[in-house]
């Protein structure tokens, strides 16, 4: 059933039937407020309510309208800038906590689709494939990586001709093959955790944007219909979508956009001769393309960045030549849904979790870097936790680096777009 108000795109199209939900139209009370109905939000909504806390969510548009209900649906396994690197920063110990998080994270995938039967064509087997040999070099790196620190699924590197049974294409020469990683449907699952959230106790509110929070032992957020609400505890889950509700968070975090192309369904024996086990693929680019089969068997191709607000031009024919390049196989298909939305970064792409406002009972969660479908689920989590009084995972997040995005509100875009310019010419290097 499609979803009246969500961007249009192949998500919207085949998305399972969810009600709309009532505005906020008198103010009320609960026990936590959270803003914002993706990911984030209904994960930290879901576990406070299991956990007996009266919860009030506040949606701005629709449940999933943002980056959770028109991402590309990848679960991937680590953090963006690799645990290698988190090391560095934190140390041996506190690398290995925030590993087994990001691996809890995936656990809660499957366990909150089996328990709570989401409709969302889940499926793992993920393939990083290696457009050149020395991207071969860093997937050998990565597996002794993952190994050391324990990772317990299939795990191997392809080299040659190998990679054809994974993705059939000529644009690459090998690939690091991961069992633990997969994709789903994501705003299927979106709406599956709210359906959830509701069950068990949480009120959602849609078309209520928060334009104004006023801090103390209990926070009064104040809406754009006139009504508010107040609680001792608030979590702030908008991410990309943050505005300036708190302009210290958004300092820490830029909006990038990123676009999906969706083509027919293709014929069977065309659908698997690009992809023969159905696999979820990545380049190991820095400006990557991403691609799978969805549960009807059209390609999904995701690729592209975009650091303004504006849709590039010809979007639909870049992102058409970008998926030939890759599967020549293709070349008499076109898309029948093109989209694009806002992912959140960092600095350093580490997510960014913590506490603000005067009695730090603020909590906030953003910046996945483009690892948000898994690693959204275990934020909730830890931050229901600290909110329950327990605290030392959810702080475990904030020993990583966050720095602040130079060039101030006006500046910031164009200077990140100046730097993201030697990554590109990196990847176009042998």
């Amino acid at each position: 059933m499609p979803s009246a108000n969500h961007v249009e795109s192949y998500y919207a199209a085949s998305a399972n039937a969810f009600s709309v939900q009532p505005a906020l139209q008198e103010s009320v009370n609960a026990d936590v407020c959270v803003v914002g109905g993706g990911f984030t939000g209904l994960s930290a909504a879901l576990n406070l309510a299991e956990r007996g806390f009266s919860v009030v969510l506040l949606e701005a548009e629709r449940i999933g309208w943002g980056a959770s209900g028109r991402n590309g649906g990848h679960i991937g396994t680590e953090y963006n800038p690799g645990i290698d690197r988190i090391e560095q920063w934190v140390g041996r110990a506190n690398a290995q906590l925030l590993w087994d998080l990001s691996e809890e994270a995936k656990d809660i995938i499957r366990q909150r689709v089996t328990k709570h039967s989401i409709d969302c064509d889940l499926r793992w087997g993920y393939l990083h494939a290696a457009e050149k040999r020395r991207h071969l070099a860093d997937m050998d790196e990565t597996l002794e990586t993952w190994r050391r620190y324990g990772y317990r699924a299939e795990l191997k590197v392809v080299r040659g001709a190998e990679v054809r049974a994974y993705c059939n294409s000529p644009a690459y020469v090998g690939g690091l093959v991961d069992g633990g990683a997969g994709w789903l449907h994501p705003l299927n699952y979106c709406l599956g955790l709210a359906a959830t959230a509701q069950a068990a106790g949480v009120k959602l509110f849609e078309g209520t944007r928060v334009t104004r929070i006023e801090e103390g032992s209990k926070v009064t957020l104040d809406t754009d219909n006139g009504a508010a609400v107040t609680a001792p505890f608030v979590v702030m889950a908008c991410n990309a979508y943050l505005g300036d509700l708190i302009p210290k968070l958004r300092r820490r975090i830029m909006p990038v956009g990123t676009y999906i192309g969706a083509t027919r369904p293709l014929p069977k024996a065309l659908a698997e001769d690009c992809l023969p086990t159905n696999a979820t693929v990545a380049d190991h680019n820095f400006v990557l393309n991403y691609f799978q089969r969805s549960g009807d068997d059209r390609m999904l191709f995701g690729g592209g960045v975009s650091y303004t607000t504006l849709m590039p031009p010809n979007l639909p024919g870049v992102m058409r030549r970008k998926m030939v390049k890759v599967f020549p196989q293709l070349r008499d298909e076109t898309f029948e849904y093109v989209w694009g939305g806002y992912v959140g970064i960092t600095v350093e792409r580490t997510p960014h979790l913590g506490r603000t406002g005067q009695q730090k009972n603020i909590y906030f969660a953003q910046g996945y870097s483009g690892q948000g479908v898994a690693l959204t689920g275990i934020a909730g989590k830890v931050i229901a936790e600290a909110i329950a009084g327990q605290a030392e995972r959810f702080d475990a997040f904030g020993k990583l680096p966050h720095s602040l995005f130079p060039g101030g509100k006006w500046l910031r875009a164009p200077v990140l777009a100046l730097a993201m310019t030697w990554y590109r010419l990196r990847d176009l290097l042998p």
